[in-house]
Protein backbone atom coordinates (compact mmCIF):
# COMPACT_ATOMS: atom_id res chain seq x y z
CA UNK A 1 0.00 0.00 0.00
CA UNK A 2 1.52 3.27 -0.47
CA UNK A 3 2.31 5.69 1.78
CA UNK A 4 -0.98 7.99 1.55
CA UNK A 5 -3.01 5.11 1.95
CA UNK A 6 -1.66 4.29 5.22
CA UNK A 7 -1.93 7.64 5.87
CA UNK A 8 -5.86 7.68 5.33
CA UNK A 9 -5.82 5.04 7.43
CA UNK A 10 -4.01 6.41 10.41
CA UNK A 11 -6.07 9.41 10.23
CA UNK A 12 -9.44 7.09 10.68
CA UNK A 13 -8.04 5.26 13.57
CA UNK A 14 -7.19 8.80 15.34
CA UNK A 15 -10.95 10.33 14.72
CA UNK A 16 -12.08 7.32 15.67
CA UNK A 17 -10.21 6.87 18.89
CA UNK A 18 -10.72 10.78 19.50
CA UNK A 19 -14.32 10.18 20.01
CA UNK A 20 -13.64 7.39 22.31
CA UNK A 21 -11.40 9.77 24.34
CA UNK A 22 -13.45 12.64 24.43
CA UNK A 23 -15.90 11.53 27.00
CA UNK A 24 -13.25 10.32 29.65
CA UNK A 25 -12.61 12.55 32.45
CA UNK A 26 -14.70 15.34 32.11
CA UNK A 27 -17.41 16.31 34.49
CA UNK A 28 -20.41 18.68 33.32
CA UNK A 29 -21.57 21.68 35.50
CA UNK A 30 -24.43 19.43 36.09
CA UNK A 31 -22.65 16.00 37.60
CA UNK A 32 -20.76 19.14 39.92
CA UNK A 33 -23.68 20.15 40.87
CA UNK A 34 -22.25 23.99 39.98
CA UNK A 35 -24.45 26.51 38.80
CA UNK A 36 -23.40 27.10 35.10
CA UNK A 37 -22.71 30.88 33.63
CA UNK A 38 -25.79 32.93 32.08
CA UNK A 39 -26.28 31.06 28.68
CA UNK A 40 -24.46 28.14 29.28
CA UNK A 41 -26.19 24.80 29.03
CA UNK A 42 -25.36 22.33 32.71
CA UNK A 43 -24.60 19.50 30.28
CA UNK A 44 -21.62 21.57 28.57
CA UNK A 45 -17.62 19.96 30.24
CA UNK A 46 -16.76 22.32 32.91
CA UNK A 47 -12.89 21.20 31.65
CA UNK A 48 -12.64 19.79 28.58
CA UNK A 49 -8.81 18.88 28.76
CA UNK A 50 -8.39 19.19 24.54
CA UNK A 51 -4.72 19.75 24.41
CA UNK A 52 -4.45 16.44 26.76
CA UNK A 53 -6.83 14.26 24.82
CA UNK A 54 -5.45 15.15 21.63
CA UNK A 55 -2.12 13.70 23.14
CA UNK A 56 -3.66 10.93 24.22
CA UNK A 57 -4.98 10.12 21.37
CA UNK A 58 -2.45 10.76 19.21
CA UNK A 59 -0.33 8.27 21.19
CA UNK A 60 -3.20 5.80 21.42
CA UNK A 61 -3.60 5.91 17.62
CA UNK A 62 0.49 5.36 17.30
CA UNK A 63 0.22 2.28 18.65
CA UNK A 64 -2.90 1.08 17.17
CA UNK A 65 -1.89 2.08 13.58
CA UNK A 66 2.01 0.22 14.26
CA UNK A 67 0.04 -2.80 15.31
CA UNK A 68 -1.96 -3.06 12.44
CA UNK A 69 0.79 -2.42 10.01
CA UNK A 70 3.26 -4.79 11.52
CA UNK A 71 0.01 -7.11 10.93
CA UNK A 72 -0.11 -6.86 7.58
CA UNK A 73 3.65 -6.08 6.48
CA UNK A 74 4.78 -9.36 8.10
CA UNK A 75 1.50 -11.43 6.66
CA UNK A 76 0.17 -12.14 10.05
CA UNK A 77 -3.18 -11.60 8.23
CA UNK A 78 -3.88 -11.22 4.86
CA UNK A 79 -6.11 -9.13 2.84
CA UNK A 80 -7.30 -11.76 0.99
CA UNK A 81 -7.81 -14.35 3.83
CA UNK A 82 -10.64 -11.78 5.52
CA UNK A 83 -14.05 -13.29 4.58
CA UNK A 84 -15.92 -11.40 2.55
CA UNK A 85 -19.24 -9.32 3.67
CA UNK A 86 -22.58 -11.07 2.06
Amino acid sequence: MSPITWFAIYMTIWWTVLFAVLPLGTRSYYDAGVTPPAGVDPGVPMNPNLKRKFITTTWVSAIVFVLLFVTFHFHLIRLPDLPAAA
